[in-house]
Order: C-alpha cells, then sequence, then structure tokens
C-alpha cells in the first residue's frame, strides 16, 4: 500500500498555477494507481485570511480537479481548500476523492489558528472524519490539529490506523511539527502522515518536512525543505501487530475524548 505525500511551494492565491505544480508532480509516475495521494491544506491559494479570494469560485474548481486526479492515476486523493460557510466565513475542509472521482469523505478543520486570526475568518467544524482506503481506515486532520490529541483519540475511537495531516506549518515551529507528527503515532499506535507546503507566501516561510511516521515513532519517509511527490509503502499490519502485542488503547480511561 503506497501512500504518495505531495509537497509544492504553493503559488499565492492562484489555483491555475497550483493545479499545473501538482500535475506536473505526479506526471509520468507509473507508481500511483491504488495509492492515496496527499496533498497540503489550502492546496489552491495558501493560507489565505482572504475568504472571498479563497471560497469564490474555487470550491467547485478545485474538487473537479481532486476528482480528475483520482480518475486520471486511480488513486483516491486527499487535499484541503476553503468553501464558502454562510456567514461571511468560509469553512477549512479536507475532501477524500475515491477512483471514481467521488467523494468519499469531508473534514472541517476543528481548530482554526486563532494566533493567525484563523478563527476570525473561517468557522470551526465539530467532528472527526473517516474514510477507507484499502482496508485501511484513514482519519484527515489539518494543521493546528496536530497540537489537540483528543481530536486523534477521537480518530482512533472511530478505528484510524492512518492519520493525514494536511498543512501551511511554517518554518519557525518547524520542530514543533515534528515531534508532535511522531508523538500522535507513538500515543495512538498508528501510522501519522504530515503533508506541509515549502517556500514562502506573503507572511512566512514554509519548511516542508512532509514525514511519514510508523506506529513507533519512527519516520520512515521525510521530503526535505523542496517540491517532490515523495512515496511510501505502508503495512497495515504493522499497526495492527503492535496494537494486539501492546494494547494501549484498551487501557483508555476518558473513552468520551
Amino acid at each position: 500500500m503506497k501512500v504518495v505525500l505531495c509537497q509544492l511551494e504553493l503559488a499565492w492565491e492562484d489555483p491555475d498555477a497550483n493545479y499545473a505544480k501538482i500535475r506536473k508532480l505526479l506526471a509520468g509516475r507509473d507508481d500511483l494507481e491504488g495509492s492515496l495521494i496527499v496533498l497540503p491544506e489550502m492546496l489552491a491559494t495558501g493560507f489565505s485570511m482572504d475568504v472571498a479570494a479563497v471560497t469564490v469560485g474555487e470550491p467547485e474548481r478545485t474538487q473537479g480537479f481532486l476528482a480528475e486526479l483520482a480518475q486520471s492515476h486511480k488513486a483516491t486523493v486527499l487535499g484541503g481548500f476553503g468553501i464558502p460557510h454562510g456567514d461571511g466565513r468560509g469553512r477549512n475542509v479536507a475532501v477524500a476523492m475515491d477512483p471514481s472521482g467521488t467523494r468519499i469523505a469531508e473534514y472541517t478543520k476543528i481548530h482554526p489558528f486563532s494566533y493567525g486570526g484563523e478563527d476570525e475568518r473561517y468557522q470551526a467544524g465539530d467532528t472527526v472524519a473517516s474514510f477507507g482506503w484499502n482496508g485501511l481506515q484513514v482519519c484527515p486532520l489539518i494543521c493546528y490539529d496536530l497540537r489537540f490529541p483528543e481530536v486523534f483519540r477521537a480518530g482512533a475511537g472511530l478505528g484510524a490506523e492512518l492519520f493525514c495531516v494536511i498543512a501551511n506549518w511554517p518554518i519557525k515551529r518547524v520542530s514543533h511539527w515534528i515531534t508532535l507528527l511522531q508523538a500522535r503515532a507513538i500515543e495512538n499506535q498508528a501510522y501519522v502522515v504530515g503533508v506541509n507546503r515549502c517556500g514562502t507566501d506573503p507572511s512566512f516561510t514554509y519548511p516542508g518536512r512532509s514525514l511519514v511516521v510508523d506506529p513507533h515513532g519512527v519516520v520512515i519517509a521525510d521530503a526535505s525543505d523542496r517540491e517532490m511527490a515523495l512515496a511510501c509503502d505502508l503495512d497495515p499490519e504493522v499497526v495492527r501487530s503492535w496494537r494486539r502485542e501492546f494494547p494501549a488503547l484498551a487501557d483508555r480511561r476518558f473513552r468520551d475524548v
């Protein structure tokens, strides 16, 4: 089972440029059929607080783009973008498309990044989501969610064996990114995939460092700081055998969290 991490320098508020970058990263590969292709948070525009630029006309185009990718590569595709909420704000979402181009999951970011004013522009979600991929249960989460272990526990309660965290995580806190991805993998005895952007936008520099972390907290793939589509093989039995051998999740006391 192959996961493909698409790490790119997002063009600021320029969906067409970003669609083209992603197509180029994936072009000519013969290892994508049946894979899970994971794209960053707000893949069409970058992490913009201009809700109109993010949401006017773009959600439909970006969903169509994700469906096109899924169909053309016969893969499951997960990526993030903004959609209108209805009160002048947006929602920061992650959407998964199956190989037929059918939407199989939508998750709204539960923790908007209040430190950057995201909570004023984007409505928070209130529930985790999951979807099946080749018999593996996947839970998508978004950026700042990584700092809140309770949402990962909720995903584990849905049976998640793989968490995908899509992000625009700045270089200033890259050590937190790496450490927290490893912590979430260890405490949930699950694979954790973190897909970040690289490059710069008008406000921040981004380190990339998209990672795959195994259920023991070991980093098994690292995209460094440049644009790439990094493939990594996952073995569901690594999760399942470790949970059988060391059933820590069964010892949770606060099961409503």
